[in-house]
């Protein structure tokens, strides 16, 4: 159950981005990087289990950005294996640089051309971070949100819209303020900034206590006898969801050689066996157009846990045509 953070709070960094990606551990994913040819442009970790090679978020060196997270909604029939919705952000980030495509044309695309037809429920957040600095200043657009339960291309919500705002976008649609991660990241984020402004604390301080609130375990314990699917939904409490599932793995017990230790922490597949917060992604960009971006990968390929600090990759560029 993701969750993206996104505030123009701070004064020195006027776009800042938070996110958990939670999933499957045994589910490969690319760690960040720039991407080979012909998409050169763009930066972020993606799926390695489907071919599409689809991904959650992005950034690029002109600045596009985009962020998504999946939910379901109750009574709604669940589209499984169609399209992958990897390929919605994918669609935004690897547009050509050369080409003046809008936020409003993306949208005009995704809605009434079939953009967002067969894939589960989604919510994109996507545009450019020169929008937002801009709209800090009351002079931009922010970013929008569009969704394969957008009706119209005017119903596209837009956020960011002036500075000092906060908000938080998880596995539900946005705006539905009944998660506690969702109220609890906005009110946690704004504290941190607020406490790092007013220590004069230097970038990576800052970064500190913004991975301090994406590592904050609110998880309820499973209780005995709680049915699996029924405790699955105490995963919209937690930003951070620690991994869950590893007792299921083990319910046949099996022999304590190598084999049978191996075969009994592994799932059957990779969308299967144990769940928690996977990466942690701080992005700040400056002023100046400076972008600083973090991956943290809290576990490896085997859903190990990574020592702290071992999984982080970081990168520092500056957006074209700022």
């Amino acid at each position: 159950m993701c969750i993206a953070i996104l505030t123009t709070a701070h004064p020195d960094y006027p776009f800042i981005l938070l996110n958990n990606r939670d999933e499957y551990l045994h589910r490969p994913t690319a760690e960040a990087t720039w991407w080979p040819e012909p998409d050169s442009q763009v930066l972020g970790g993606y799926d390695l289990h489907r071919p599409v090679h689809g991904t959650w978020l992005g950034v690029t060196r002109q600045g596009r950005i985009a962020v998504l997270t999946n939910y379901r909604e109750e009574g709604e029939a669940i589209i499984i294996g169609a399209r992958s919705r990897g390929l919605i952000p994918n669609a935004w980030l690897k547009t050509d640089p050369s080409k003046n495509v809008s936020t409003e044309d993306f949208a005009r695309h995704m809605i009434e051309e079939d953009g967002v037809k067969g894939v589960g429920g989604f919510s994109l957040c996507y545009g450019f971070v020169q929008d937002v600095v801009k709209e800090a200043k009351g002079t931009g657009k922010g970013l929008a949100i569009v969704s394969n339960r957008t009706p119209e291309v005017d119903d596209v919500i837009r956020l960011l819209g002036k500075g000092g705002e906060t908000h938080a976008l998880s596995n539900a649609a946005y705006g539905d303020r009944s998660w506690p991660k969702v109220v609890n990241g906005e009110a946690w984020t704004q504290k941190a900034i607020s406490e790092s402004v007013a220590a004069n604390e230097t970038r990576d301080q800052l970064v500190q206590r913004l991975l301090g609130v994406l590592s904050t375990d609110t998880m309820p314990r499973q209780k005995e006898n709680e049915e699996w699917d029924m405790y699955l939904n105490q995963l919209r409490h937690s930003i951070f969801v620690p991994s869950i599932g590893r007792d299921h793995l083990e319910e046949h017990k099996m022999p304590a050689h190598e084999v049978g230790d191996v075969v009994k922490h592994k799932a059957v597949d990779a969308t299967s066996g144990c769940y928690g917060t996977q990466k942690n992604i701080v992005m700040l960009v400056d002023k100046q157009g400076k972008a600083y971006y973090l991956e943290r990968t809290l576990f490896d390929e085997d859903a190990k846990p990574v020592e702290k600090g071992k999984g982080d990759r970081v990168f520092e560029y500056q957006i074209e045509g700022w």
